[in-house]
């Protein structure tokens, strides 16, 4: 019987050093290290493949997100058998919530890996939470469904998901404000413009009143970044009354 012997390209140092690294994340050997690398390739390095096609993170996160929802919609309807689907989609949702994710990034501390030519410290919170989904969507095409449900399950479910605390979770304050704004009749207004100042990274500033009082201010790097800040202030100021109502 004739024997095919595979031909195991070497890995370059850089490569190796990712490898290994991935190795010890991920609990077990990684094979396509190129997906791996995609997954951590911001769109700012502008690389493209032999027929053009950009390389970067973006459809791995498309992928991983989908991956990521389908096993927490799966483990949620197995562990409360009692809830309906409107329950079972707003539970997910705080599981999967950008702020959530990006949490799982910065704990895993993702950020190590990724190249891109923009300094860490202007790109945003959001990039810990969109390279996390595009590592699940990487493991997924490395390894397979089982393998991306394994290390959802190790790394979401068991450390995170806690059902009770979950059901108490605010996903959104703006959100909140408004509802009880308006099962009490009171009126609301979000005046939110750009305020940049003397700085390089353009901000926005939001100021909320009730009733024609003005009540909290936030400012962030985005519009609905500063919103939810000031909606936050907000609740937190009819906290008691927001409960009782």
């Amino acid at each position: 019987m004739n024997f095919i012997r595979k031909i195991v390209k070497p890995r370059n140092q850089e490569d190796e050093q990712l490898y290994n690294e991935l190795k010890k994340l991920l609990n077990f050997s990684p094979r396509k290290i190129n997906q791996y690398k995609k997954a951590f390739t911001h769109r700012s390095v502008q690389m493209t493949d032999s027929k053009g096609i950009p390389i970067n993170y973006e459809r791995l996160e498309f992928l991983g997100d989908s991956i990521l929802g389908s096993v927490i919609a799966a483990y949620l309807y197995k562990k409360v058998p009692t809830g309906n689907e409107g329950y079972l989609t707003q539970m997910r949702s705080k599981i999967v919530s950008r702020e959530h994710l990006n949490e799982l990034g910065k704990d895993l501390n993702l950020i190590r890996f990724v190249k891109s030519n923009i300094d860490q410290a202007n790109v945003g919170d959001n990039i810990h939470g969109n390279i996390f989904e595009a590592l699940v969507g990487a493991i997924y095409l490395d390894k397979g469904y089982n393998a991306s449900h394994k290390f959802i399950y190790k790394n979401v479910i068991v450390p995170y998901v806690d059902i009770e605390k979950l059901e108490g979770k605010i996903t959104s304050y703006k959100g909140l404000i408004i509802e009880w704004c308006q099962k009490q009749k009171k009126k609301y207004s979000f005046d939110t413009y750009e305020d940049s100042g003397n700085e390089t990274i353009k901000h926005f500033s939001v100021k909320i009143s009730i009733d024609g009082e003005l009540i909290a201010k936030g400012r962030a790097t985005s519009k609905k970044k500063a919103e939810e800040q000031a909606s936050k202030r907000v609740y937190f100021a009819f906290q008691k009354q927001i409960k009782l109502s």
